[in-house]
């Protein structure tokens, strides 16, 4: 297969074509030549200020498969991720059975040799993620686990954690935790604050997050090794990371696209498919997140992924699940919220992503296998029942027109594009 990207700027920070206008040929799932302009008379893919960098990396989805695969599955959930610009994806452990022996590793690896998206295993830290004993990491490892986690769950047991760190070091293993104290959060809904009150929902306070970011950082302070705050929502705990950077500490962040974008103010007409975990913050939160996206305190920008069928979202707020469809429209959330900056953060979706699972990087250069995203921040679209491709409505931009779109992605020798219009 021989295809010519046409006039793309490229967006590769480290490389000499950074932020320059080329044509790169691609033959055989290699870049053949990058010109300022190449004659070619095969397919050229070509659109209005088209970029391009490396494929995109999501670190944090949730794709349900095995054992709720009326939510999401592999070909659902790779299809969207395609739609969304990620060529690689870390999934979350908390299927059915959990991701906690080799098979379940072995599962995602086997979907890997016939798609053009590489799927990545987090296994979980604990048994049945319930926090109580740990997993044979070292094995998972061996297996081809890139990180541990236990996903959707903090892990609550300060031994639990202090152990993880500790096993984890012998083989310098990422541990990943959601930060919340659950005690404080039962039976919470949304942020507490003023719009909580107002709506007579029971609120889950800031301070769930920052008190726990406080007790892992001290954990690993005092056991060494390496922690990754996953869904980092408050001011306080973007302060606290920056902090233990500052001391040296090997900690490191994301964030989920959402975040960047709304506030505990767009749940005042009680839209479900806002109804998140942690949950969207006060206007202060969100320009902290942004800013801490901006300098780097926040390393990896993630989807967020947690797709939902109606049966768990058309109901009260207060009766429905946590958790939102983010993949196809993450390039559209993260553009509108950060506008122009988005090419200088390039990095929290490409290289560090891949830095901290201690992955290799691809290259945009002559011979090297091309693993590319292409996307355009002209481009309109809409993410609707046409264009949809996950399983689940149950996104905040559903039937919204945004502008922001994913080209196509080149991966595996493959070039595959979006083909649905605005």
């Amino acid at each position: 297969m021989e295809f010519l990207i046409s006039a793309a700027e490229i967006l590769h920070p480290g490389s000499p074509f950074h932020k320059s206008t080329k044509d790169i040929l691609i033959s055989n799932g290699r870049i053949q030549k990058i010109s300022d302009h190449i004659d070619f008379d095969g397919q050229v893919v070509s659109c209005k200020d088209l970029k391009l960098s490396i494929g995109w990396f999501d670190m944090r989805a949730h794709f349900n498969d095995p054992g709720f695969e009326h939510k999401e599955d592999v070909d659902s959930g790779t299809a969207t991720a395609l739609a969304g610009g990620f060529t690689d994806v870390a999934l979350l452990p908390n299927t059915n059975p959990v991701v906690s022996t080799k098979n379940s590793v072995t599962y995602y690896q086997k979907h890997n040799s016939v798609s053009p998206i590489t799927l990545h295993a987090i296994a979980a830290v604990t048994l049945n993620c319930e926090g109580k004993e740990l997993t044979e990491m070292i094995d998972l490892h061996h297996a081809g686990a890139i990180a541990f986690s236990d996903g959707l769950k903090t892990i609550w047991h300060t031994d639990i954690l202090l152990k993880a760190l500790q096993y984890l070091q012998k083989f310098e293993g990422l541990l990943i935790n959601r930060p919340e104290d659950d005690h404080l959060t039962t039976f919470g809904h949304m942020h507490e604050g003023q719009v909580s009150t107002m709506l007579g929902l029971k609120g889950m306070p800031s301070l769930s997050e920052s008190i726990m970011i406080q007790r892992d950082l001290k954990l690993l302070e005092y056991a060494g090794g390496k922690i990754h705050f996953t869904l980092v929502s408050a001011k306080e705990s973007v302060v606290l990371i920056r902090e233990a950077k500052a001391k040296g500490l090997q900690v490191t962040c994301d964030v989920g696209v959402n975040y960047l974008k709304y506030t505990d103010q767009d749940l005042s007409d009680y839209d479900t498919n806002l109804k998140v975990n942690p949950p969207y913050r006060l206007e202060e939160d969100r320009k902290a997140l942004v800013e801490g996206v901006l300098d780097g305190t926040i390393d990896v920008v993630v989807s967020d992924h947690n797709p939902h069928d109606e049966e768990c979202k058309k109901l009260e707020f207060d009766l429905a699940d946590f958790g939102s469809a983010n993949q196809q429209p993450f390039y559209s959330i993260a553009s509108g919220a950060l506008g122009k900056d988005f090419d200088e953060i390039i990095q929290q979706i490409t290289n560090k992503p891949r830095n901290i699972l201690g992955l290799e990087i691809p290259k945009i250069e002559e011979g090297a296998e091309a693993c590319l995203t292409l996307f355009s921040p002209t481009a309109r679209w809409t993410l609707n029942s046409k264009t949809n491709k996950s399983k689940s409505v149950a996104s905040p931009a559903f039937n919204q027109a945004m502008n922001g779109k994913i080209i196509g992605i080149v991966n595996k020798g493959e070039l595959r594009l979006n083909n649905y219009e605005d």
